[in-house]
């Protein structure tokens, strides 16, 4: 596969997360055509037009909007934000009965209009509506998947970043497992720059402790309740972390970005969705079954596939 031309992204839902995504996706330049898809009309359409009066600022980008599913068509990406959003106090996974029903009817008609897409779930909970849809779509794993932990990671780099005193790209740390209250880092193979993380030693201060750490994982794990409870939503980080998928997916950079995939085989795992590093390009994510793991950590990559397949199995006997 190649870098795609004249790409269009479909972002499906103008609330506040789709909303950032796509805004996102026209500063950042990732595709030359974005189209914007809800089914309320008026919402969709003032939020369309709010974006396409500061396109004399983005370049050469073009969006457009509608409440016709048909402004979905030959779309290179689709991602998916449209849902019931998360209320303060409210898990993702407490999300997933009305987002289920909402995606049974959507996403089958999402890949009528664009059968060669390569489909993004931001939706929450996003890896139990990933196994859902990809069950219910049989599209291959590697072209649906949920945006994951991506999110997770960069909140993880910027918190060891401000402790150690460097950049947030010279983190080379993951957030895997569920995008959710399951998750956690991967310390065993945690490193700032060639260094590994225990290791570092910050300018004017003692090294990190495994205090600290504890502490940075739980912060990481717990901030998107902080930030609903105060201003209802999370919807800037996430928008930009959508639009990095895509651009990885349309210039095909093959990068390494931990999106949750429906697993084969990945450490004993199969038949369930999960955030893992991932090779991201032009075909779509596969995760990279190289990846190492403590037996601690493996245990808890194991229990977040258990929450995973326990919530799927109450969405299915409904």
């Amino acid at each position: 596969m190649a870098v795609i031309e004249n790409a269009k992204i479909t972002v499906v839902g103008a609330g506040a997360v789709g909303a950032a995504t796509a805004y996102a996706s026209l500063i950042r330049g990732v595709a030359r055509h974005v189209a914007l898809y809800d089914i309320n009309a008026a919402k969709v359409e003032a939020e369309t037009l709010d974006l396409a009066h500061g396109s004399l600022f983005t370049g050469s980008s073009q969006i457009e909007g509608s409440s016709d599913i048909a402004v979905t068509e030959g779309s290179h990406v689709v991602i998916v934000t449209a849902g019931a959003a998360q209320q303060p106090g409210q898990t993702r996974l407490e999300l997933v009965g009305t987002n289920a029903r909402i995606f049974r009817s959507m996403i089958p008609q999402l890949v009528e209009a664009s059968p060669q897409a390569v489909f993004v779930i931001v939706s929450n909970p996003c890896d139990v509506l990933t196994l859902l849809a990809q069950e219910q779509t049989s599209l291959p794993p590697e072209r649906l998947f949920a945006s994951g932990t991506v999110l997770d990671t960069s909140r993880l780099r910027w918190q060891l970043a401000q402790r150690a005193g460097v950049a947030a790209s010279s983190i080379h740390a993951h957030i895997v497992g569920e995008h959710g209250d399951t998750e956690f880092p991967l310390w065993s193979t945690a490193t700032i720059g060639p260094v590994p993380l225990l290791e570092w030693k910050p300018e004017g201060r003692d090294p990190l402790t495994r205090d600290e750490l504890d502490d940075v994982a739980h912060e990481v794990r717990t901030a998107a309740y902080k930030v609903i409870e105060g201003k209802g939503a999370t919807n800037y980080a996430i928008g930009l972390s959508a639009s990095r998928i895509a651009e990885a997916v349309l210039r095909d950079e093959r990068a390494v970005l931990p999106v949750s995939t429906v697993l084969t085989d990945f450490h004993g795992l199969s038949d369930v969705a999960l955030s893992v590093p991932s090779i991201v390009g032009s075909s779509g994510a596969s995760p990279i079954h190289e990846t190492r793991f403590s037996d601690a950590e493996l245990g808890l990559l194991h229990a977040s596939a258990d929450t995973i397949r326990a919530t799927a199995a109450e969405v299915r006997a409904a």
